[in-house]
């Protein structure tokens, strides 16, 4: 296997004359079951030569001895490493450099052995362990809402952490001081997310017997008006600037053109993007179905000439040694499904590069360029609803307030009565 990776035979023989040269073989042909490019591959080999070195230099002698130099050899690599180091960010990445590929060797070497979690734990799991098992057990939440409940409440946690207030002495004061800090940097709908998970945590908190009074009376309740916002869409001609911007002579570039013209064809979700599968491609009928919508139902489209060019071209290049059915892979190894925030960030990195300035801007701008072109195309509410897959027509209907040239003619048309 390390013959793919190294030209050198001389190379490839000191590596396997290295005491660890026969679990460093077996791990290289683990990255190579998952597609591993050939720079991280030297990367991870250069990386587990240095802990073979540090470690027979620190006396080791077995395999199972090895674990308890793991933390030694990662300051090490830190201090000979990270000296350019100037954020949390570069010195997690020095420490992925040296901790990843010797924790995964060791996980083939001792069958014994698992890597430790380095994923952030949630918010308040030391003082009040039985919350999230609560919201997953007896609520019955997803894990995509749990998500959520952590990202809400993480700066809760640490907002008592600095002002040093516990739980128990928790007042409707304290709480709303918070709420005012947050109000500073979260939106509208944002405060609706934090107020509505901190009334269900306080409500826990009260029924465990954690605080004496039920506080969540003093949370406040936001309101969001219906149709008071108006869609984040942006004009046709910038829609046509970002096809445009797309290099297609990459493989890079054909995924994203393909998914590009499907969310602008089509008003796609991103969800629906990531959830494209190579059998909801008819061929030969020049269709393609989005199976298992928002509102649970189904939509077959014809396939337009510019999304089946733009699908083909990237298929004859998307990788075939990939078991997933998905369509859309992610561009690195290894090459798992696109995920809908993998879509989301792609569109909204695409826009910022060429200067497209939109609010929030990411795959349902696209969405919303889409149903704001067929409203000004004059089709009725009801076709476009059913078109981009509206569960209640008053989801259509808020397009109808930027609708400028049908307020204009109405408008000339009133005034032609009065005169």
């Amino acid at each position: 296997m390390l013959e793919r990776h190294f030209r050198s035979l001389m190379v490839i023989d000191r590596i396997r004359a290295q005491w660890l040269g026969p679990q460093i073989e077996r791990y290289a042909q683990s990255l190579d079951e998952l597609h591993t490019g050939t720079a991280t591959v030297r990367q991870h080999i250069r990386a587990l030569g240095h802990f073979n070195d540090f470690a027979v230099g620190r006396g080791a002698k077995r395999l199972d001895e090895l674990p308890d130099h793991v933390d030694a050899f990662v300051s090490h690599w830190i201090a000979e490493h990270g000296t350019w180091c100037k954020s949390p960010q570069d010195r997690a990445t020095i420490i992925s450099q040296s901790r990843l590929p010797v924790e995964r060797m060791l996980c083939l070497a001792l069958p014994g052995f698992t890597r430790q979690s380095h994923r952030q734990a949630n918010p308040f799991y030391v003082s009040v362990p039985g919350f999230f098992p609560f919201l997953l057990k007896e609520k019955g939440l997803r894990q995509a809402t749990l998500h959520k409940y952590a990202y809400t409440l993480r700066p809760f946690e640490s907002y008592l952490a600095q002002t040093g207030i516990t739980l128990s002495a928790l007042t409707p004061a304290s709480i709303t001081d918070f709420i005012n800090v947050r109000a500073e940097a979260l939106h509208k709908s944002g405060m609706l997310g934090t107020t509505g998970a901190l009334r269900v945590f306080l409500a826990y908190l009260h029924r465990e017997g954690i605080i004496a009074n039920d506080l969540t009376r003093s949370i406040p309740r936001g309101r969001v008006y219906r149709q008071a916002s108006i869609p984040r869409a942006i004009s046709w001609p910038d829609v046509e600037r970002l096809l445009a911007s797309v290099d297609c002579r990459s493989d890079l570039g054909k995924r994203d053109y393909a998914i590009l013209t499907l969310l602008a064809s089509y008003g796609l979700r991103a969800r629906e993007i990531a959830a494209l599968c190579l059998d909801d491609l008819d061929w030969e009928h020049d269709q393609i179905s989005i199976p298992m919508r928002k509102g649970g139902h189904s939509t077959r489209y014809p396939l337009s000439a510019t999304v089946g060019e733009a699908m083909i071209a990237y298929l004859r290049v998307r990788r075939t040694d990939i078991a997933d059915r998905q369509v859309f892979l992610a561009a690195r190894s290894p090459y798992s499904p696109m995920t809908h925030t993998g879509v989301s960030c792609m569109v909204s990195g695409r826009m910022r590069r060429i200067g497209i300035q939109v609010a929030r801007a990411g795959s349902h701008t696209l969405r919303h360029a889409c149903v704001q072109r067929l409203v000004e195309a004059d089709l009725p509410f009801k076709i476009i609803g059913d078109y981009v897959g509206h569960r209640h027509p008053a989801s259509t209907l808020v397009y109808g307030k930027v609708a400028v040239h049908k307020l204009r003619e109405m408008v000339i048309a009133q005034g032609e009565d009065v005169l």
